[in-house]
């Protein structure tokens, strides 16, 4: 079979990446799904559109590829351009232009309409390609439900007319440049920059986290289904799972994505992260207890970040930091990144910050940032506290010198 940069599934490519060329770094002689072939196809596709942000690195097993992107040097994601390599049939290209050009030109057709129109067409030319009425019924339905077609009742006729197009897209240059690279979905902005007459490139960012691009089809498919209120059945792990999706958190400090869900079954919420979904079916509405969404904000004020899960209890955790005069940037920082925590004064020198969380392991790395001031350190959970002393003892080690951890 010939090589060719078109691709039938988004979802092989986003598997074959992720493995590849940003988490796994393997090389040709692990990839064991298919054959070698298969391997170099695939490879040549993704240098096709990325060659220039490709880097590798030879070791005793083999020479290894991956991403290597400066992103004070670009200005869009250049994993957008996968989304552009979606192959297509002879035929359907052939319907596209025809159907659209048809109802241009003569304002509005039924299906039997449309065929004898194309039928027309075709008869000017020595060709057998003459479609079918089921396949033409099918394009015109799925550029109705894309929203290039409207329908209209005529009798008892279907029509089908072109909708009308107002948006004036030449001021959204910025917008869709920034909406590109910051928001998720940003493929969505960077197809509205191809219809541009040129893109916005002016802007660059410190943190760009390009890899969300890859989940793009799974994000759009969880914000259909949180808006219509439905269930889907994820893949991840070799596990299939049904959840009602509820919410989307993005990790300010990561850009990880993750989906708040629900689960029927358990009667639990609890965090899924959306580069782990391998795929996802829509199900149907379920019913879900009337206090649904009031628990579900009850569980989110009592998540630290995005760990943990309502089938336990709360960890309460309390942290005493000291903050002489003129410190007061200790205590405002203290408030400002308090979250479901509550801070109090106890003397004049010392501030206690106390929380119920459902897993306090999370809030260790924020914990350690006050390293040198705090006084006290209790919680519940006593891996908690295990831990945080384990950290200080094995850092002492290091430097050959005696822990002094908190008490």
């Amino acid at each position: 079979m010939a090589y060719s940069e078109l691709i039938k599934s988004f979802g092989r490519i986003r598997a074959y990446l992720r493995s590849f060329y940003v988490y796994g770094f393997r090389h040709r002689d692990e990839f064991t799904e298919k054959s070698a072939r298969s391997y170099d196809n695939e490879r040549r596709r993704i240098d096709s559109w990325l060659g220039d942000h490709m880097s590798f690195r030879q070791d005793a097993d083999g020479r290894r590829v991956f991403l290597s992107v400066d992103s004070r040097a670009i200005p869009e994601n250049p994993l957008y351009r996968a989304f552009r390599a979606k192959s297509f049939t002879d035929r359907d290209i052939m319907l596209h232009f025809h159907i659209l050009d048809l109802l241009k030109a003569v304002g509005g057709l039924s299906v039997t309409g449309m065929m004898d129109e194309i039928s027309d067409r075709l008869s000017e030319f020595d060709t057998d390609e003459m479609p079918d009425e089921s396949t033409v019924r099918k394009k015109l339905r799925e550029y109705a439900a894309l929203g290039l077609l409207k329908t209209e009742k005529r009798d008892r006729e279907t029509f089908y007319v072109l909708s009308e197009d107002h948006a004036d897209i030449s001021s959204w240059d910025a917008a869709a440049a920034f909406f590109s690279e910051a928001a998720p979905l940003g493929v969505i902005g960077s197809y509205i920059q191809d219809r541009l007459p040129e893109k916005f490139g002016q802007f660059r960012f410190k943190h760009h986290y390009i890899l969300n691009a890859l989940d793009s089809e799974v994000l759009c498919g969880l914000f259909s289904a949180i808006g219509e209120g439905r269930l889907v059945i994820l893949a991840f792990h070799g596990q299939r799972r049904t959840v009602l999706p509820l919410k989307i958190y993005i990790g300010t400090q990561t850009g990880r994505q993750y989906l708040l869900a629900w689960s029927p079954a358990r009667d639990r919420f609890s965090f899924i992260r959306t580069d782990r979904i391998d795929s996802m079916e829509t199900g149907g509405v379920p019913e879900y207890p009337a206090d649904l969404m009031a628990r579900m904000e009850e569980f989110r004020s009592r998540v630290w970040g995005v760990t943990g899960n309502n089938c336990r209890r709360l960890d309460h955790i309390e942290m005493t930091v000291f903050a002489g005069p003129g410190e007061e940037h200790v205590v405002n920082r203290l408030k400002r990144e308090k979250r479901c925590g509550t801070v109090e004064r106890t003397d004049d020198t010392h501030w206690r910050f106390s929380a119920d969380v459902y897993d306090a392991c999370e809030m260790l790395p924020w914990l350690r940032t006050f390293t040198g001031r705090i006084s006290a350190l209790e919680c519940t959970d006593k891996r908690v506290i295990a831990r945080f002393r384990g950290d200080f003892d094995t850092l002492a080690q290091m430097y050959g010198g005696k822990s002094d951890a908190v008490s």
